[in-house]
């Protein structure tokens, strides 16, 4: 681990997830004199900016701030920048700074330079915070210390100095920050990709660049590595070829849940992999070379049964066989991988019931920030459904959710957005006739108040925007937030 006492480090994004304020509150403790610059104003930062003072006032320490703008000095005169995620690589900022001589990290670098134990790394276009809290719920059952953080609004870096050489972490790890990870030429031990299909492609700019930055989870792993891939999903199988990386391989084969149920993962016959399938209602591994461990009996060795998966949807279950398949990987019984299905009950704001009103479920699953993530929601959730959809725009394509929707959809209401027109376009060309539609709305309180009087007792009131979310809220949990306010208001 880099020795950070008496550097100055200019830290460039505070931001409102936690990533920004926990790196920050790292630096301080390793001794640094540090710097935030964020290009919003102090009062939209007001929470974290108070946690940050707080924190450097304990140690008797000061911040230096340059709000509301960023200033060319402040990136040519520290010795270290640590950027948010959701800073772009190609920003000119840090241009300036790697040409005036300082290195430029993120919080998950430093993590990953710091930490002393295993890490599992979990990413995906959909399922990736369940599937990790999953992951994380297994190894405790066998590992009680495990630490779960990354892209779910928790600081990894806090949980540095409760992390000794045998605890196992769990890292949700996004596009943006695996991309960092990539330059730096940095993957965990073990990781898992639960599927893929377009998202970020405003950011990446392609399919083939986001996938490429997926791809830096198992880069730069290891022969001993460990990767667990979706053999039933046709995106994964393309843009993650078996030839590509030398760790061993599970696949996991889920069944019709995205594509074709087709496990396919073709490769140089020298690299056997291990299988995780569904048979009969039970999950079973089929290791029959010993890739992890001793061969598997004849038939297999028998994860997990199908109903002991308390999530619905046929998503879940892909996503609970994914995590069982890294977590078997890893060395964790099927035992423990039961326990801890039985005992898990879901994530908020991932088709989370909020109430039951006059005889209507009102769902809150605003983390569908994409059309594929908004499509399976739609097949998880029994009709008839009044769905709340619409928001701004990622350059993703909406035919199957225009489709989904008008088949499926007894009402919709929009809220506002860039990509908004594009969804109603898609709704409204599907071969079926289109439901109610009504908005867009740029209250949300009007929304959902619309969507009540639409509803009917057995009715499914679901947001499921398929899209981003600023624009009227600060990211997608600030909207889910909300949803859960104002309906437990109706």
């Amino acid at each position: 681990m880099m020795d950070l006492r008496g550097k100055r480090v200019l830290v460039m994004g505070l931001g409102v997830h936690g990533g920004g304020l926990g790196v920050a509150q790292w630096l301080l403790r390793q001794g640094a004199a540090i710097t935030v610059t964020d290009l919003a104003p102090p009062e939209a930062l007001a929470a974290p900016l108070a946690i940050l003072n707080a924190a450097a006032a304990q140690i008797g320490a000061t911040v230096a701030y340059t709000l509301g703008e960023h200033r060319a000095g402040d990136f040519t005169s520290h010795d270290l920048v640590v950027a948010n995620p959701a800073v772009r690589p190609d920003s000119p900022w840090l241009a300036l700074a790697r040409a005036a001589g300082a290195p430029v990290e993120t919080e998950m670098t430093l993590f990953f330079r710091a930490c002393r134990g295993p890490i599992l790394g979990v990413t995906g276009t959909k399922g990736k915070t369940t599937t990790a809290l999953l992951l994380g719920a297994m190894l405790r059952e066998a590992f009680p210390d495990t630490v779960v953080a990354g892209n779910m609004r928790v600081s990894a870096l806090a949980a540095l100095d409760s992390i000794g050489p045998t605890t196992p972490v769990v890292l949700e790890l996004s596009s943006f920050q695996l991309e960092r990870l990539g330059a730096a030429g940095l993957s965990p031990g073990y990781a898992l990709i639960t599927n893929l299909s377009p998202d970020h492609l405003n950011w990446h700019g392609s399919m083939e660049a986001y996938a490429a930055a997926k791809r830096q989870i198992y880069w730069h792993q290891s022969p001993d590595g460990v990767v667990a891939l979706n053999g039933a999903d046709d995106a994964s199988v393309e843009y993650f070829p078996r030839s590509d990386h030398g760790g061993r391989l599970i696949r996991v084969c889920a069944g019709p849940v995205w594509s074709r149920a087709v496990c396919r993962y073709p490769g140089p016959p020298e690299r056997p992999a291990a299988t995780v399938v569904l048979h009969d209602d039970q999950v079973i591994l089929d290791d029959p070379d010993g890739v992890f461990g001793p061969p598997s009996p004849r038939g297999g060795e028998p994860l997990f049964a199908r109903d002991e998966v308390r999530l619905p949807g046929a998503h879940n279950l892909a996503n609970a066989m994914m995590a069982a398949a890294l977590a078997r990987g890893f060395g964790v019984g099927a035992g423990s991988l039961r326990a801890a299905l039985r005992g898990f009950g879901g994530v908020e704001h991932r088709l989370e019931l909020v109430r039951e009103l006059d005889g209507v479920r009102y769902v809150n699953d605003t983390t569908a920030t994409n059309p594929a993530a908004a499509l399976a929601a739609l097949e998880t959730i029994a009709p008839p459904v009044v769905l709340i959809a619409g928001g701004a725009d990622k350059n993703l394509e909406f035919t199957a959710l225009g489709a989904a929707i008008a088949r499926r959809v007894k009402a919709l209401g929009l809220l506002e957005g860039s990509a908004t027109p594009r969804l109603l376009e898609a709704v409204r060309a599907a071969p079926f006739g289109p439901p109610l539609v009504t908005g867009p709305y740029g209250d949300f309180a009007t929304a959902i108040r619309t969507a009540r009087t639409l509803a009917a007792p057995g009715d499914t009131v679901l947001l499921s925007p398929g899209c981003a979310s600023f624009g009227m809220f600060r990211n997608e949990f600030h909207r889910g937030e909300e949803f859960r306010r104002l309906v437990g208001e109706l």
